[in-house]
């Protein structure tokens, strides 16, 4: 796949001073602008695509950042509650999330969105700084009966102050990369699907669903400002490794 596929760029400091009247709070810190990626997945129908980004079973096999996912509960038939934790470049902290996720296909286009909620049975992790979705969206759009566009864009607080250089190699090289694996993770989906539960596709199919049920009134938006904060900023670049793996 060459360069010419993918592209992406992050939301610059001044569209948002320019949107910020005189009274709000500070500016967004840096580590928490808007990032918009997108790809072209040639040999990757939507609807494929659409399965990987649902099929927690199948992110375990592909994506190696992954450190546990699962889902909690549904809401609708679609809307539900998961977890995922992530493996930071180390020596920074892993984080984790939990997030109320909704899906609505679009004709042969499909839509995925979540942002951050807490759930009284699944309260921050001693092991895990506990980071914020405010606004996650996945877009998938259709090429044709044989490709899609992948359009992707996310705002998450990570919960700490990052160093500037950490900030530039996610945007720059660890997002762009995760839109290639998805992409590649589309082209083998299928085989792989076949040996694994081929008729499972509860996203689907609503009927398949056993996931306990949950009621909103459980639920509450997770705010960043009632989780800790840690000051990561002091970390030098050499002494953080960035395996093929993590990128």
């Amino acid at each position: 796949m060459g360069r010419r596929l993918l592209s992406h760029t992050c939301a610059p400091l001044s569209h948002l001073a320019l949107a910020r009247p005189a009274h709000a709070p500070r500016p967004v810190p840096l580590s928490i602008l808007p990032l918009q990626l997108r790809i072209a997945c040639k040999d990757v129908p939507a609807a494929t695509l659409y399965d990987v980004l649902h099929d927690t079973h199948y992110r375990k096999k592909w994506d190696s950042n992954v450190i546990e996912t699962y889902d909690i509960g549904r809401l609708t038939a679609n809307a539900d509650v998961g977890y995922y934790a992530w493996k930071c470049p180390s020596p920074l902290k892993n984080r984790d999330f939990v997030t109320l996720r909704s899906w609505l296909p679009l004709g042969n286009d499909y839509m995925i969105i979540n942002y951050s909620v807490k759930h009284p049975k699944y309260p921050p992790r001693k092991d895990f700084v506990r980071a914020v979705s405010l606004q996650t969206g996945y877009l998938v759009k259709a090429n044709g009966p044989h490709g899609c566009t992948l359009y992707y864009l996310t705002q998450v607080d990570p919960r700490g102050s990052l160093p500037k250089w950490v900030v530039n190699k996610m945007s720059q090289f660890v997002a762009p990369k995760a839109m290639k694996k998805i992409y590649k993770a589309g082209l083998k989906y299928l085989e792989w699907k076949q040996k694994h539960e081929p008729g499972f596709k509860p996203w689907v199919y609503p009927e398949q669903n056993t996931l306990p049920s949950i009621s909103l009134a459980e639920l509450s938006l997770q705010h960043a400002d009632s989780l800790e904060n840690i000051d990561e900023s002091g970390l030098a670049e050499d002494r953080t490794h960035i395996s093929d793996d993590e990128a």
